[in-house]
């Protein structure tokens, strides 16, 4: 699953570049018709990604708390959609919230919210790593440890032994996020309680 492909550049904050808020964000979520349980589910993730963010922040890490804020609240935008019509909603919404923000960090972390296709460098790709772990730790709209989260999947999901492998994989690579983000913060993120952040 791993991209034959050069990494990209070490994502940077560019402050010239909008950032929508959370009142925009939820609005948005009305203009795409997303249903109410994936709505709970964003904002959670909102929640994790902003306190992680947070603790990155103040250990030193350079990062926009409002900007990982609008990905993650924005991450599943276009998962009611594909629900109903097909597609791959990473893609499709990562297209949308380009096309809404104008603003490629954004748009980066929806894109790459389900798995990371490069090597997970936590120092260089903070914000697109930060919104799939944060994915990873909510169950439908509760907060969870890794295990329990792709156990769920597994009995969800895994209806073929290709569809298994693939869950493996990303629960292989959240493993990895999680010690790699915990590293660079300096805090094991396995025994955090993620879930009490305020959105900004």
């Amino acid at each position: 699953m791993e991209s034959s492909l050069t990494p990209p550049p070490p994502v940077k904050i560019d402050p010239l570049l909008p950032v929508p808020s959370a009142e925009q964000c939820m609005a948005w979520w009305d203009d795409y018709s997303m249903l109410e349980n994936i709505k709970a589910h964003s904002m959670l993730v909102a929640k994790v990604a902003v306190q992680t963010s947070t603790l990155a922040s103040e250990s030193g890490v350079d990062i926009d708390i409002p900007t990982v804020q609008a990905s993650a609240l924005l991450h599943d935008i276009a998962k009611s959609y594909c629900i109903h019509h097909g597609g791959n909603h990473s893609q499709l919404g990562a297209a949308w919230v380009m096309q809404l923000t104008g603003n490629p960090v954004i748009s980066m972390g929806v894109l790459h919210h389900v798995f990371w296709p490069f090597e997970p460098e936590a120092d260089k790709y903070f914000l697109p790593l930060v919104i799939s772990y944060a994915d990873k730790r909510v169950m439908h709209d509760s907060f969870t440890t890794l295990e329990k989260r792709f156990n769920d999947l597994k009995v969800r999901y895994g209806k073929t032994e290709k569809i298994k492998q693939r869950i493996h994989k990303t629960y292989e690579q959240a493993l990895i996020l999680e010690e790699r983000l915990g590293k660079l913060i300096g805090v094991d993120l396995n025994a955090c309680s993620l879930d009490c952040g305020r959105l900004v």
